[in-house]
């Protein structure tokens, strides 16, 4: 790696590091490029050689969670095995989020992309609905859609309860509490979990 290449890849995170500060505080158009800066401690010449303006910014980061979400996937989600459950599918997703987890409070916290989550749901929804239907043999499709539907949205919330609590918890344990809700629902408050 060249001195400009390891330059610019510390410019990027000292950057997205006053972004996240900045976006746990207000909302993304309250922030400007002159007051990020001053956070970064880089000048306003140096963030546009990077990224157009917030927004681009913003979406830069998106693109790479989305492209990391997508990797840490892939070895759970391109098998055939049997054996892979809801927790395996569920302990990934928390993993890899837990892994970006800087990115993860800026688009799902209080003043993050709500549409980026619905975009982190659509991207294992294929494969987890075929992995649920070997999984739950008797399950209608309809019935697979609905329940694929109900976990991702709950996982949305399971994951920001995480993300206010500073992600205390590994992202095992919150998977696990997660598959133990999913296969029992209100069951599993009264100890009668899977």
């Amino acid at each position: 790696m060249s001195k400009n290449d390891y330059r610019a890849r510390v410019t990027r995170m000292l950057i997205r590091k006053a972004f996240t500060a900045l976006l746990g505080e207000k909302p993304i158009q309250s922030i400007t490029v002159k007051e990020l800066c001053l956070k970064a401690g880089i000048n306003r010449g140096t963030f546009y050689a990077h990224y157009m303006d917030i927004y681009d910014l913003l979406e830069k980061m998106e693109d790479e969670m989305t492209a990391d979400f997508k990797k840490s996937l892939e070895p759970l989600l391109s098998t055939r095995d049997k054996e892979l459950t809801p927790l395996n599918i569920t302990t990934g997703v928390f993993q890899c989020l837990k892994d970006n987890a800087d990115i993860c409070t800026v688009t799902l916290g209080p003043y993050g992309d709500k549409e980026f989550a619905a975009r982190l749901i659509q991207i294992g929804q294929e494969k987890c609905v075929e992995t649920y239907t070997r999984y739950f043999e008797d399950a209608t499709p309809r019935q697979i859609e609905y329940f694929y539907a109900f976990v991702s949205a709950g996982c949305i919330g399971v994951l920001e309860k995480w993300l206010a609590e500073g992600m205390a918890g590994s992202a095992q344990e919150i998977a696990a509490l997660t598959e133990d809700i999913m296969m029992s629902g209100i069951g599993c408050l009264k100890g009668q979990g899977a």
